[in-house]
């Protein structure tokens, strides 16, 4: 075995005779440098993706949501439902919340719909969400100096920029609940509801920063038109990979007419397009590591057309085709571990400096980051590396069986 490798070695580095099998030993390395590379870094960029909305999406929302089958998003009986929502082991919060729609004038220029979500002040310990703390100001009292205001509002920092508002201005909106027909003007009259500006808060996901605006669950009641009853109940676990399982522990514990929905119902559309997508680049990818192969398959080819009458020699003095056979192996595995340590290396490089240094931004607006996050798994490493060495030992399968059944003599007299 050690006879092979010294062999395998002396033929990849070659003589001054052979400069040119070198230079394509050099090459076929460098291939699949760049094969690896490139893998870790565009499967680092799609698990990345994938992370960085699950962390945003789950800012404000919760693990998993508790509703009740109707018309409408109306839960009466919420606090008995919290009660046992508590006692299972994987809940590490519950509170409930309302969610209504509004269209916000900040001016007689400029009007924008928004979400208006009614939150409970008082979440204890752990919030349902991680929303809270992304408060730039302002807190969960939502506290006004006005008093002609209906309650306080914070705003997400893009919506307040687009509305050019500030804390301690007042908006008007508009809200559908509580609408009554006037026989008068022969048509529906909308109700208009005073806030003032608490607060603002910042997530870095598009969707939540222009589009939410929070106020007290008492007062997001009032405005819903709900009265006493909620949209539904926001439910914190230990672990968001759970929610399938505590959803359905949750919908036999509550029974009808409750019903769950997890963060994964809510987003599935997005993260089986992410998760398809990444399938479809690693095996694009994966064909640039199969022509390194071939580049290996040439370069053992070229290997042993140039050392022909020596391996005729190493046969005639008994070396046994096994053991030529492995010295060709042996070069493919040098080659394939060289290029595949040299390519992750730079691709765990490269992909720190895109992550870290926020190098690549993108449109908040379309892909709801703001920039292009990197992240590498070590699982994902584990299965690049080992299949950039297993392609390139499969790759001196046919020039190694070439090199092993050659005849010695034929060898010997081969010009």
């Amino acid at each position: 075995m050690n006879l092979s490798w010294r062999l395998a070695s002396r033929y990849l580095r070659g003589r001054r005779s052979s400069r040119l099998v070198s230079l394509i030993t050099l090459i076929a390395t460098a291939g699949v440098a760049v094969g690896v590379m490139a893998l870790i870094v565009v499967l680092g960029v799609m698990t990345g993706l994938q992370h960085e909305l699950r962390a945003k999406i789950l800012i404000a929302s919760p693990h998993l949501r508790v509703h009740t089958y109707g018309d409408g998003l109306r839960v009466d009986g919420w606090r008995e439902a919290i009660d046992v929502i508590r006692t299972n082991p994987e809940v590490v919060a519950a509170a409930p919340f309302v969610i209504s729609m509004g269209l916000i004038r900040a001016g007689a220029d400029f009007d924008h719909y928004s979400y208006i979500i009614g939150v409970d002040p008082d979440t204890g310990s752990v919030a349902a969400t991680d929303l809270p703390r992304h408060f730039l100001s302002g807190d969960l009292t939502f506290a006004t100096d006005g008093v002609a205001v209906d309650g306080g509002l914070v705003l997400g920092k893009r919506l307040a920029e687009r509305l050019i508002v500030f804390e301690g201005e007042e908006v008007s909106v508009v809200s559908s609940a509580g609408t009554k027909f006037n026989a008068a003007v022969g048509g529906f009259i909308p109700m208009f509801w005073s806030f003032e500006v608490s607060g603002r808060f910042e997530t870095g996901m598009f969707e939540y920063d222009n589009n939410y605006a929070v106020t007290s669950l008492e007062v997001g009641q009032r405005f819903a038109g709900l009265g006493d009853a909620v949209s539904g109940i926001d439910v914190r676990l230990t672990d968001p990979e759970l929610a399938p399982v505590v959803a359905q522990e949750l919908t036999d514990s509550l029974g009808y007419p409750y019903r769950t929905v997890t963060w994964q119902d809510q987003n599935r559309e997005l993260f089986s397009a992410l998760k398809l997508e990444k399938l479809g680049m690693g095996l694009v990818l994966v064909l640039v590591i199969m022509v390194a192969a071939f580049n290996i398959v040439g370069t053992l080819t070229m290997v042993v057309t140039d050392k022909t009458r020596e391996i005729g020699i190493l046969r005639a003095m008994g070396m046994p085709a096994g053991m030529i056979r492995n010295a060709f192996i042996f070069q493919g595995l040098m080659i394939g571990s060289v290029g595949t340590a040299v390519g992750a290396s730079l691709g765990v490089v490269l992909a720190k400096l895109l992550n870290d240094g926020r190098l690549i931004p993108i449109n908040a607006s379309v892909y709801f980051i703001d920039h292009l996050p990197v992240r590498v798994e070590l699982v994902d490493f584990g299965t690049i590396v080992v299949a950039g060495i297993v392609v390139a030992i499969l790759a001196t399968i046919y020039p190694a069986r070439r090199a092993a059944d050659l005849v010695p003599v034929e060898a010997i007299r081969h010009e």
